[in-house]
């Protein structure tokens, strides 16, 4: 039977993953950029979206409620959609905005926390075994302090990081599987600060030897399809880094 995917964003990482997926089976898609889901969706061969912010209760239940109704199931959870709250003034602690705090842990870690009690309370309520992947950053635990001291940001993705191992436990016994991936720099709308910033990139060509520099969407997508799937049913509770050699280089 064909699977189905709940995936949380709808470019970068999200939308790879979503490409990579719905080749062979069913992708749902929440965002909130109406367009680029409808055009994402477009491109696979059965797939549906909801808009949707994944910091809205109501908004975030009604797209549950929608791809259940769509195709009568959800295997999968990807959660992707988050933020960068450094132009809200994010940085060091002592000089990090309260803003820039509370907004990049509500969409971030809220978020994330809100799409995965509504599928669990799906999937508890019908017995039904599933995974979920929840998206981590290689700084909540390989911070950098010259380029990347964003601690709103870093502390919004260690919270993802303790809220899934503490979810593998619990929910293990009914083979349901949580586990986290935690990226290096990679190229998304996201890191357009950096990409622009010729110094960085140099940096980073360093700190991610393996890719020569930042990593594609793709190298991301290839590791979540992998703890997606069935062929990983024995790994819950882990954070998987996928950095291109970020935590193993000066």
């Amino acid at each position: 039977m064909s699977e189905v995917l709940l995936v949380t964003g709808s470019s970068g990482i999200a939308a790879a993953t979503a490409r990579l997926w719905g080749a062979h089976d069913r992708v749902f898609i929440v965002g909130v950029k109406e367009e680029e889901c409808r055009l994402l969706t477009a491109e696979l061969p059965d797939a549906d979206f909801s808009v949707a912010d994944v910091r809205d209760e109501e908004a975030v239940r009604g797209s549950v409620a929608a791809c259940v109704e769509r195709f009568g199931r959800i295997d999968a959870l990807f959660n992707v959609a988050g933020i960068s709250a450094r132009s809200l003034g994010d940085g060091p602690l002592h000089e990090c905005s309260t803003e820039a705090w509370e907004t990049v842990l509500d969409v971030n870690a809220k978020g994330t926390f809100l799409m995965c009690r509504e599928v669990l309370r799906v999937w508890t309520r019908d017995s039904h075994k599933g995974v979920i992947l929840n998206t981590g950053s290689v700084l909540a635990r390989h911070p950098q302090r010259e380029h990347f001291a964003t601690v709103g940001y870093a502390a919004s993705k260690g919270a993802i990081e303790a809220m899934s191992l503490s979810a593998a436990a619990y929910y293990a016994p009914a083979e349901i599987r949580v586990n986290v991936i935690a990226a290096g720099l990679v190229l998304t709308p996201m890191s357009a600060r950096a990409q622009g910033d010729a110094h960085l990139l140099e940096y980073v060509a360093q700190k991610q030897p393996l890719t020569h520099g930042m990593l594609a969407p793709e190298d991301i997508a290839k590791a979540a399809y992998f703890l997606l799937r069935r062929d990983s049913s024995p790994i819950t509770g882990q954070v998987v880094t996928v950095d291109g050699g970020w935590a193993v280089s000066a």
